[in-house]
């Protein structure tokens, strides 16, 4: 009788952890010069009516003090100097998709961990609110593992990264507006 308990509890435990999204396509460019498989999106991106992929979350320009809402992550003028400062990267929703408008935080980090062989990051995935817990966990582990896997890719040795998940226990911005929503849908990169 014990047996049969314990087995039913572990099928309900594995159907409730069921998502109908998939999470094993890491969006990711490589630029190793090497083939890799095809990238996948899970859901469409914000569009523009220019047909322009946005984001609509706020970066501070660290030259001016300004806000830029452009969604390019760098304010014009500061663009070195932010991009250099800039250690979080921004997902959509349901997504653990690089958008390319992070690709220079990618590369500067990058650049900044070859040089510095010594220096060792935490990649931190987090996630908005929406969602059950465990599915938040892998899909802020799936985010820090897209850009562990970016690093990687342009030369970055696996001992200085480490990648982590803390799902939606550590919120950046609180309220369920979709603005303080982008703002948790994030990778940060953290100097150990």
């Amino acid at each position: 009788m014990y047996k049969w308990t314990v087995i039913l509890a572990l099928l309900g435990a594995l159907a409730a952890c069921n998502s109908p999204v998939k999470l094993n396509d890491v969006s990711v460019e490589d630029k190793s010069g090497q083939a890799s498989t095809a990238m996948k999106t899970l859901t469409p991106a914000t569009t523009s009516a220019t047909g322009d992929k946005k984001s609509s979350v706020a970066t501070l320009d660290t030259t001016t003090g300004t806000k830029n809402t452009s969604g390019s992550g760098t304010g014009a003028g500061g663009d070195a100097l932010a991009a250099a400062n800039a250690r979080t990267i921004y997902f959509e929703f349901d997504s653990f998709a690089i958008r390319p408008e992070y690709q220079a935080i990618i590369e500067t980090n990058a650049r900044n961990l070859k040089a510095n062989k010594n220096q060792r990051i935490s990649i931190e995935g987090h996630t908005d609110e929406r969602g059950g817990r465990e599915y938040n966990l892998a899909l802020g582990q799936k985010r820090a593992d897209a850009v562990r896997k970016a690093l990687s890719l342009l030369g970055v040795a696996d001992a200085q990264m480490e990648s982590v998940s803390f799902g939606k226990e550590k919120p950046a911005a609180t309220g369920d507006s979709e603005m303080a929503m982008e703002k948790n849908r994030r990778a940060e990169i953290v100097i150990r």
